[in-house]
């Protein structure tokens, strides 16, 4: 579900609830220490700690350091809405405490609203959304909550007076919608739930999962399952990782019961929806904020887990990142997806064999989708397993529902094949890609700078990269390939103007940089040649290539001879 861009107002508040605090992190050692790793004593020494490591978006050092210092200094206002923060992302208890302590901050009384919720004091829940004022998130948000308090009173109708003008003409009609579907649905009243339900989905040109299967859920309810399992249908045919969730035998379960039972998960849905969104925008901070409400009032639930996970990914801690994945249940309707995401983690964390064994695992478990086959290809390749991707790449395309359609696969095939020795078959591959997308400049690039490599189809090879670099100007790889080809060509003026256009956009390509010294050395540059091989030398460059680079620093270029105006 798509939400508009974080206006100034949701930017401001996100600061003040944030107050320097970045969220997520790997914990590291609980004891407060310095910058240095030295460690530091008294109440200043762990704010300092606490900060540091809030800023380092290590939550749980955070936490430690920062309850510390307000121990020490229980009054100092800045410390308690620090301390509170790095303990409700670090998922401490000491959050609940410390928020009563704090009526003036949003988060603290959402938080508080939500223990509200869940042991049904509603008009004490009323009377902390309605004060918290409609700036920031809570513009969003206001009125979803107010109308589950209203389900939770026992009052439908007003809950569905409050969402309904939003439903039919709101800026955020997907999101007032759906949950006006969710409480018409719990109220009994289906052809109301379809209705918004309807409209939720119509809003979105391609649903999110989780709208999917909710929406998904009402209609079967409403005695419509045919349309239900068309739009899961949908889902499964998108080819995206969620389509696993969607498969038949986690639909049983999808659509066993409702998605959405009570208030409290009512809420927990409508921050997760708003933190997804704020995450996709680059608020990932207070995301994680609304995701840790989400989980307060709904342990285990798996989108806003994942979500977490997700953002903490973003921002390098792969080993939390990990650990919340772990949180999700293996019975979730999300847990093949989930399966993925952990592999990915894995292989970031360099246990690549645990990783390929879960993909492995997953491809088993389904039989009839390639997700699990296609990123076990991408993974192998990234770890230079050529020959085992152009397998791994085999089984998916033998299952996606495209065949030998999905130019993407083919392209992916392609390099693995190329680079395993197999060149027919990946020639072939790649041409049979750019059948299907004759105007994707990738495989244009690769399938061109392939044949400049080889020396052969030179001219077909320039044509498909002067069209590469009109669809990708600014890419210097692209660049690269069109001025190694003329070079093969013989067109060395148009060979050095090229490579050095591809220099100035990757100026860190130790092949690019190799490529320009070829150039100017033929051309009669020897100076500079020598200049942009040493340069080469220095970034790291494959170990034979490396060889090469030192032969040619110290005997020129094969096949053209110094020029004496230049030794």
């Amino acid at each position: 579900m798509q939400f508009p861009g974080p206006s100034p107002r949701l930017a401001l508040l996100a600061a003040a609830l944030l107050s320097a605090c970045a969220a997520g992190g790997a914990p590291g050692d609980r004891g407060p220490r310095s910058a240095t790793g030295i460690p530091v004593t008294g109440a200043f020494g762990a704010y300092l700690t606490g900060r540091f490591a809030a800023a380092e978006t290590d939550t749980g050092t955070a936490a430690d350091a920062l309850l510390t210092a307000l121990k020490a200094d229980p009054d100092q206002p800045e410390v308690l809405n620090r301390a509170f923060l790095a303990a409700l992302l670090d998922g401490r208890a000491e959050a609940q405490r410390l928020a009563r302590r704090l009526p003036d901050n949003p988060a603290a009384n959402l938080l508080l609203a939500g223990t509200d919720i869940q042991a049904g004091r509603w008009d004490k829940a009323d009377q902390r959304v309605r004060a918290l004022g409609r700036n920031g998130p809570v513009q969003v948000l206001q009125p979803t909550l107010l109308a589950w308090i209203q389900l939770g009173r026992g009052q439908p109708d007003q809950a569905m007076a409050v969402l309904r003008p939003l439903a039919d003409q709101n800026r955020l009609r997907a999101l007032n919608a759906l949950h006006a579907a969710l409480i018409a649905d719990i109220a009994n009243r289906p052809k109301e739930a379809e209705r918004f339900a309807r409209m939720a989905v119509a809003d979105q040109p391609q649903p999110s999962w989780r709208l999917a299967v909710l929406s998904a859920g009402i209609l079967q309810r409403a005695g419509k399952p045919q349309e239900a399992q068309r739009l899961l249908d949908q889902l499964l045919a998108s080819g995206d990782d969620a389509a696993l969730a969607a498969t038949e035998s986690n639909r049983r379960v999808l659509l066993a019961g409702r998605g959405v039972a009570s208030p409290a998960e009512g809420w927990a849905e409508a921050y997760t929806a708003l933190a997804s969104a704020l995450r996709a925008q680059g608020s990932a901070d207070f995301a994680l904020v609304l995701a840790q409400l989400a989980v307060r009032l709904r342990p285990g639930f798996a989108p806003a887990l994942a979500l977490t996970a997700d953002a903490l990914a973003d921002q390098g801690h792969d080993e939390q990142a990990l650990a919340t994945l772990g949180r999700i249940a293996a019975d979730d309707p999300l847990a093949p997806v989930i399966g993925l995401r952990r592999a990915m983690l894995l292989d970031k964390l360099d246990r690549t064999e645990e990783a390929v064994a879960l993909l492995r695992r997953l491809a088993e478990s389904y039989p009839s989708m390639p997700q699990a086959s296609a990123r076990l290809g991408d993974m192998l390749r990234r770890r230079n397993r050529f020959a085992e991707a152009a397998v791994a790449y085999d089984q998916a395309l033998s299952r996606t529902a495209a065949g030998d359609r999905d130019w993407a696969l083919l392209y992916a095939r392609g390099i693995a094949r190329e680079r395993s020795g197999d060149g027919a078959r990946a020639e072939a591959d790649f041409l049979r890609a750019l059948e299907i997308a004759p105007e994707q400049p990738y495989v244009l690039n690769y399938l061109g700078y392939t044949w400049a490599e080889q020396g052969k189809n030179l001219d077909r090879a320039k044509a498909m990269l002067l069209r590469a670099t009109e669809l990708r100007p600014q890419d210097g790889n692209i660049a690269d390939s069109l001025g190694w080809v003329l070079f093969r060509l013989g067109d060395l003026p148009g060979a050095v103007t090229w490579l050095e256009k591809a220099v100035e956009l990757e100026s860190r390509n130790s092949v690019i940089n190799d490529h320009l010294g070829d150039a100017y050395w033929a051309i009669g540059r020897q100076r500079e040649a020598r200049f942009q091989w040493s340069r080469a030398a220095t970034m790291e460059p494959e170990p034979e290539e490396l060889v090469k680079i030192a032969a040619k620093l110290k005997d020129g270029l094969p096949g053209y001879p110094a020029s004496t105006a230049q030794r």
